[in-house]
C-alpha cells in the first residue's frame, strides 16, 4: 500500500508545473497529520515552496532566462483560494484600480470583495483580504464589467474623468455586448448612465 507521502508525490507530479495546492486537496490521501508531515518534507527539499499556512506551489522554474522560481501573481492565487471555496472575487479599492490600469499605485494591502467566507491572508509580505458583501453584488455575467463596476465605485460618481472613461471604454472591448447589456442592468444608476455613453 502506497505511503501518505507517496500518494501526495505522484499527485503533485501528475499535473504541471506552477500549480497551486492546499493542505485540503490530499484529505483523502491520509490523516491531517501525515499531510502536515509529507508536506513539510516536501517544502525541505524544495519540490513545493509554502506560500502561506496550508497554501504550497509546485515551483516553475525558469532556467532559460535564468529568471529561477516563477511565483504566481496575487490575483492568481487569490482566484485559486476562492475556486476551493466556491466562491466569486472581485478586486475592490486601490486594487480594482490598478488592475484596469486607472491607477499606477500598487497597494500593499489588496482587497478582494467575496460571497464566500471573510478571512486575511499574508502573501509576498502583502495582506490579502477577503471581504464579505452581499451575493448581488457579484451577481454579474461578465468579470471584465464587475471589476469596472467595483473600480467606479472606488472613483466616485463626480471623479470620473474622460481618460477613465477611455481607459474603461477599450476595456469593455474583451467583452461580450450580450454580458454587458445584461451586466449594465445590475450596475448602480449613475454607473449605468456613464457606461451608456461609451457603448
Amino acid at each position: 500500500m502506497q505511503s501518505t507521502v507517496s500518494k501526495i508525490e505522484n499527485e503533485i507530479k501528475r499535473r504541471r508545473r506552477g500549480n497551486i495546492y492546499f493542505a485540503d486537496d490530499f484529505t483523502s490521501f491520509g490523516t491531517s497529520e501525515a499531510i502536515k508531515k509529507a508536506l513539510l518534507r516536501f517544502e525541505r527539499v524544495g519540490m513545493l515552496i509554502r506560500l502561506a499556512h496550508g497554501i504550497y506551489l509546485y515551483p516553475s522554474i525558469d532556467k532559460k532566462l535564468g529568471l529561477g522560481v516563477l511565483y504566481p501573481s496575487v490575483e492568481t492565487i487569490a482566484k485559486e483560494i476562492a475556486r476551493r471555496d466556491k466562491a466569486r472575487i472581485v478586486p475592490t479599492g486601490l486594487y480594482a484600480l490598478n488592475v484596469l490600469g486607472l491607477s499606477t499605485q500598487v497597494p500593499t494591502n489588496i482587497m478582494f470583495h467575496t460571497d464566500g467566507a471573510p478571512r486575511k491572508i499574508k502573501i509576498y509580505n502583502q495582506l490579502i483580504t477577503f471581504k464579505h458583501v452581499v451575493p448581488k453584488n457579484l451577481a454579474y455575467k461578465s468579470e471584465v464589467f464587475m471589476l469596472i463596476v467595483s473600480a467606479m465605485k472606488e472613483i466616485g460618481e463626480h471623479s470620473v474623468t474622460d481618460n477613465d472613461l477611455k481607459i474603461i471604454q477599450k476595456t469593455l472591448l474583451r467583452e461580450t455586448k450580450e454580458n454587458i447589456l445584461n451586466d449594465i442592468t445590475l450596475a448602480p444608476v449613475w454607473i449605468r448612465k456613464k457606461i451608456r455613453q461609451i457603448i
